[in-house]
């Protein structure tokens, strides 16, 4: 009997080290080394300071609102520096690094920014081209959404039937003819290569200095809906084209380039923090034409706050759960 306990006390023991030697083995991997579901990583992201830019006008607002709402909703926290002025100044900010990010457009870049004359009228071209040389500066694109919200000149559809103007080409030979007409623009697009001066030397036209009154950008559609001006500087995806009356002189001599926009970021903000691209470029995909021009509606007919406008869009597209 003696002996029976004693073998039964002994195997009591060889199967306690066995299970404590199988133990670690047996064990789940750890969590912390478990693949995450949560693909925005916002623990990681609590303690990282952005600043989204964008230019002044709706468009870009509510672009900058979006990615705002996104890499909030990442866990980022986010800066809102929308409205921060023109191209070269918003350019500026991001280089200097006073911004973190804003949407740029392809045919902005390639002429203002790089300096080219020739315009592109392929968004892919445009876009791989933009993307490779300022990959140079330290800049890098993300996916560029499908709308094209190139320059425009707009005019009012009355005004159009009543001059027999339909083109650009119509309008400048009103004006060599000797008609009288008139130009509401802001002063970026009246300078720039890409702008009026482009169209006026392409056209072979010209405005005499005390028919062009500039202004800022949002100002244009309405200084057109009174009457102000024969002709206004635009924007094609703009939500007020339609609501006015309004129609774009056709571009029948195709001057104006491609304007796809793009989040523009520094190359080392997404080497750190490479979840950045994963973050907005659903967003650039989801912004058709149409889309965006609705979009644009919304706040500039309809009085919606950009923030509410772009919120309201990224739960539609399935990009987020709940306005903040």
């Amino acid at each position: 009997m003696k002996h029976k306990v004693q073998m039964l006390v002994m195997l009591l023991i060889v199967s306690a080290l066995i299970l404590t030697a199988c133990g670690p083995t047996a064990t789940a991997t750890p969590a912390a080394d478990a693949p995450s579901t949560d693909t925005n990583n916002s623990s990681d992201n609590a303690d990282v300071f952005l600043v989204v830019g964008s230019k002044d006008f709706t468009e870009q607002i509510i672009l900058g609102e979006l990615t705002i709402l996104a890499l909030r909703n990442a866990g980022y926290t986010v800066e809102d520096e929308t409205n921060l002025g023109g191209s070269s100044v918003v350019r500026e900010a991001l280089v200097n690094g006073d911004i973190d990010v804003y949407w740029e457009y392809t045919g902005t870049a390639w002429l203002a920014h790089l300096g080219h004359e020739d315009a592109i009228t392929n968004s892919k071209e445009a876009y791989d081209k933009v993307k490779e040389e300022d990959a140079a500066n330290g800049l890098v694109w993300l996916d560029y959404a499908p709308f094209n919200n190139t320059f425009t000149l707009m005019m009012q559809q009355s005004t159009g039937e009543e001059l027999g103007i339909q083109s650009i080409s119509d309008l400048a030979d009103y004006i060599n003819g000797g008609g009288d007409a008139s130009l509401c623009t802001n002063q970026e697009f009246y300078a720039r290569p890409d702008g009026f001066k482009g169209v006026e030397a392409l056209y072979g036209f010209q405005f005499a200095e005390e028919q062009v009154k500039t202004m800022d950008s949002g100002l244009t559609y309405k200084a057109l809906q009174e009457g102000q001006c024969t002709t206004a500087m635009g924007f094609a995806t703009d939500g007020r084209i339609a609501a006015f009356g309004f129609f774009n002189l056709d571009d029948n001599l195709s001057f104006f380039p491609v304007y796809n926009p793009a989040p523009v970021l520094r190359q080392e903000l997404l080497d750190s923090h490479p979840d950045i691209a994963g973050i907005l470029n659903p967003i650039a995909a989801a912004l058709t034409t149409e889309k965006m021009t609705e979009l644009n509606k919304l706040v500039d007919i309809d009085g919606e706050e950009p923030a509410k406008a772009a919120c309201d869009f990224l739960i539609s597209e399935g990009l987020l759960d709940e306005c903040p």
